[in-house]
C-alpha cells in the first residue's frame, strides 16, 4: 500500500526514484525499495529501515539506469522483511510494484504453481509479477492487460521487462496512480507529490485505465481497451521539505498550525452561500431532502459531529456511515439524498468504494470534503469543498480533523439559510464565531504546559476512558483514537450517560477518565455521570468551560478552557485531547510521527 515511483528517461533516474519516495514518507511504511533496469536485466535494493537506508544501499552498490521503478510498502501479506518488499522479480526478467490487495491470490498462486513457478515472498504482489510474466509475449503492455483482467481486488502496479528496456507500464484499478510528462522522458507516481521538481504536468489515470510509458510519450487504454485521451493537468505540487522549526515532531507542528490552517478553510464570503461548495451546488441543495455521510476513522468522527450541527441548525435528517461498512450491506438508497465524503487525501480506498456504491445504488448528488484538490474523491463527485490545512506528515491527523469540521459546519450553516431557518442575525453571528476561532484556539494552546503535567500521569497508565455528551460524544472518541494511535494505551470512548449500562465495571483508579465538559445544556447531566466515576474511586480529567463550577477536588482534575463557543466548541474542545494524546505518547517514547502499524494515506480495504 503506500508508495509508487516510476521513471522513463534518457539520464541516471536513480535519484529522482529514492528522492520521490523521500517525498512519499510521511505517509507511513515498513519496507522499501528500487530496481532498475541494465544490460542483463533488472538489479535491485531493498530494505526494512528507512528511505535514507535504502539511498546508502544504492548509493555503496553503485546502482544506475535509465528505467526504473520504486516502492515504500506497509505490510498487508506478509512481514515487514526483505522478501517481501518490492520491487518483486520474476525469473530475473520482470520487477513489479503493488499498492492494493489482490482478493484471489490464492487461486492464482497454486495455477502458477502448477506452471513451475516458485514463491519467495509471502506477498499477493507476487503472483501479478508471476501473472504477467507468464503471459509475456514480447508485448508487456498486452501481458499487462491480460493479467490484470483475472485479478479481483484492488491495485495500482508498475512493471518493467528485461527485454524492453525503455518500457514502464503502469495500471490501476482502485487505487490512485498518476502519471507524469516530461521532456524526453515520463514518469508515473501514485501520488503527484512523488515528482514534484522533475515535472508539473499530469494525466490522473481512471478506474481500468493502462498506460506505457516510453522515451517519446505515453500510451492509454481504458478498461473496455478502446484508447483513451486523459486530461492532462498542470499541477505546481510542492515538493520541499518541510521543516520543523522549533517543535519537537511534525504532529506537534500541525497542531500549532491550526489557527492558520482554519483561517485559510473559512471562506472568505460575507454570506453562507451555496457557490461555495462548487457550480450548480444551489440547484443541488434544493433538490435534496436528507444527508448521507460517508467516511473512515477521524473522518468518520468529523461525521458524527456533523450530524449535530446539520439536524439542529437545518433540520435535514442525516445519517452517518462508516464506508468500510456501508458497501457490504443492504441499504435503501434515497437519490433525493446528497452523498457527503469526507478524506484528508481524497485516496482513502474504502471511501471511495462507498462513493462508487452509493453511485451505483443511484445517489446522483454527491459533495467531496477533501485538503486535495487533484485527489480521485474530487474528481468523482459533482461538487466539492477543499480544506486547506496544507500538508500534513503526522500519521495521527489533527488539522485535517478541524478543518473538516469548519467545512461542515459551513455546510450545515448553508443548507440552514438556503431552507429558511437562519435569519440574517444569526448568519452574522456564525460567521463571526468563524472568524474568531483562530484566536480562540490560540487561547487553547497556551493550555500545553497543564496538559503536559497531565500527560506524565497517563504515561504510565495502559487504559483511559473518554467521556462525552451530545455534540461532543464524538470528540470524546477523536480523543481516544488520537491517545490509542500515538502511545499504544488502550482508550474507549462512550457517551458520559452509557456508564451506567457496562463502562462503569471498568472504572477503578488505574484507569484515568478524561471528560469534554463545555457549559452546554447537557453539563448538569454531565456531573451526574462524574459522580458516578467518582463513587467508584476513579480519577477524572476534565477539560472545563470557564463557567462550568466545575473545581479540582479529591479524583477530580480540571483544566480550564478559555471560553464557551456554542455550536462551535467541538472545534475548540478536540485541541487539547490532541496535546494529551501527543505529550504522553512523548513519555512513552513511542514514534509520534509514524506509529507502529499505521499509514497516512489508506489506499487499501
Amino acid at each position: 500500500m503506500c508508495g509508487i515511483v516510476g521513471a522513463v528517461a534518457q539520464r541516471n533516474i536513480v535519484s529522482v526514484l529514492i528522492e520521490g519516495l523521500r517525498r512519499l514518507e510521511y505517509r507511513g511504511y515498513d519496507s522499501c525499495g528500487v530496481a532498475v533496469l541494465g544490460a542483463r536485466g533488472p538489479s535491485r535494493a531493498r530494505s526494512v529501515a528507512r528511505v535514507a537506508d535504502l539511498e546508502g544501499q544504492v548509493r555503496d552498490g553503485h546502482l544506475e539506469g535509465v528505467t526504473g521503478i520504486a516502492h515504500t510498502r506497509w505490510a498487508t501479506h506478509g512481514a515487514p522483511v526483505t522478501d517481501n518488499a518490492h520491487p518483486i522479480f520474476s525469473r530475473d526478467a520482470l520487477a513489479l510494484v503493488h499498492n492494493g490487495i489482490i482478493e484471489n491470490y490464492e487461486t492464482l498462486r497454486e495455477m502458477l504453481r502448477g506452471k513451475g513457478y516458485e514463491f519467495v515472498s509471502q506477498t499477493d504482489t507476487e503472483v501479478i509479477a508471476h501473472l504477467i510474466h507468464s503471459l509475456y509475449r514480447g508485448d508487456l503492455f498486452a501481458a499487462v492487460r491480460e493479467a490484470i483482467a483475472q485479478l479481483h481486488g484492488a491495485y495500482a502496479i508498475a512493471v518493467l521487462h528485461k527485454d524492453q528496456p525503455h518500457t514502464v507500464v503502469g495500471a490501476r484499478q482502485g487505487s490512485p496512480l498518476v502519471v507524469g510528462l516530461g521532456d524526453g522522458e515520463n514518469f508515473l507516481a501514485s501520488d503527484a507529490l512523488a515528482l514534484a521538481g522533475s515535472t508539473e504536468r499530469f494525466i490522473f489515470l481512471e478506474e481500468g485505465d493502462v498506460c506505457e510509458l516510453s522515451l517519446d510519450g505515453v500510451r492509454i487504454v481504458d478498461r473496455q481497451g478502446e484508447a483513451a485521451q486523459r486530461e492532462v493537468r498542470q499541477v505546481a505540487a510542492y515538493g520541499g521539505a518541510v521543516e520543523l522549526g522549533p517543535y519537537r515532531h511534525f504532529m506537534q507542528k500541525e497542531i500549532f498550525e491550526q489557527p492558520r490552517a482554519i483561517t485559510d478553510t473559512i471562506p472568505q464570503a460575507d454570506a453562507f452561500d451555496a457557490s461555495i461548495f462548487g457550480e450548480g451546488a444551489g440547484q443541488v441543495f434544493a433538490d435534496i431532502d436528507s444527508l448521507l455521510i460517508l467516511a473512515c476513522g477521524t473522518s468518520y468522527y468529523s461525521g458524527l459531529t456533523a450530524k449535530y450541527w446539520l439536524e439542529s441548525l437545518a433540520k435535514i435528517p442525516t445519517q452517518v456511515e462508516i464506508a468500510s461498512e456501508y458497501r457490504y450491506r443492504e441499504s435503501v438508497p434515497n437519490p433525493k439524498s446528497l452523498v457527503v465524503v469526507i478524506s484528508q487525501s481524497g485516496e482513502t480506498a474504502d471511501t471511495l468504494a462507498a462513493l462508487k456504491h452509493a453511485q451505483e445504488l443511484g445517489h446522483k448528488h454527491t459533495l467531496a470534503i477533501c485538503n486535495v484538490g487533484t485527489s480521485a474523491m474530487v474528481r468523482q463527485t459533482e461538487l466539492s469543498f477543499l480544506t486547506h490545512a496544507g500538508r500534513e506528515i503526522g500519521v495521527a491527523s489533527t488539522k485535517a480533523f478541524t478543518t473538516q469540521l469548519v467545512a461542515l459546519f459551513t455546510l450545515a450553516a448553508t443548507l440552514a439559510k438556503l431552507r429558511g431557518r437562519l435569519n440574517d442575525e444569526q448568519e452574522a453571528g456564525y460567521l463571526k464565531q468563524l472568524r474568531h476561532l483562530p484566536a480562540a484556539l490560540n487561547s487553547v494552546l497556551a493550555l500545553e504546559p497543564q496538559i503536559i503535567a497531565w500527560s506524565e500521569e497517563f504515561s504510565r497508565k495502559e487504559h483511559a476512558l473518554f467521556l462525552g455528551r451530545g455534540l461532543h460524544y464524538p470528540i470524546a472518541l477523536e480523543g481516544a483514537l488520537k491517545l490509542k494511535e500515538i502511545s499504544y494505551i488502550h482508550a474507549e470512548a462512550y457517551p458520559a450517560g452509557e456508564l451506567k449500562h457496562g463502562p462503569l465495571a471498568l472504572v477503578t483508579e488505574a484507569m484515568p477518565v478524561v471528560t469534554v465538559a463545555p457549559n452546554d445544556a447537557l453539563l448538569e447531566k454531565l456531573k451526574s455521570n462524574m459522580q458516578e466515576v467518582r463513587a467508584r474511586g476513579g480519577e477524572l480529567y476534565v477539560f472545563a468551560d470557564t463557567d462550568t463550577k466545575i473545581v479540582n477536588g479529591e479524583g477530580l482534575h480540571v483544566i480550564r478552557m478559555p471560553e464557551h463557543y456554542g455550536l462551535l466548541s467541538p472545534i475548540l474542545h478536540v485541541v487539547p485531547l490532541q496535546l494529551l494524546a501527543y505529550h504522553t505518547a512523548c513519555a512513552r517514547g513511542t514514534d509520534v510521527d509514524k506509529p507502529r502499524n499505521l499509514a497516512k494515506s489508506v489506499t487499501v480495504e
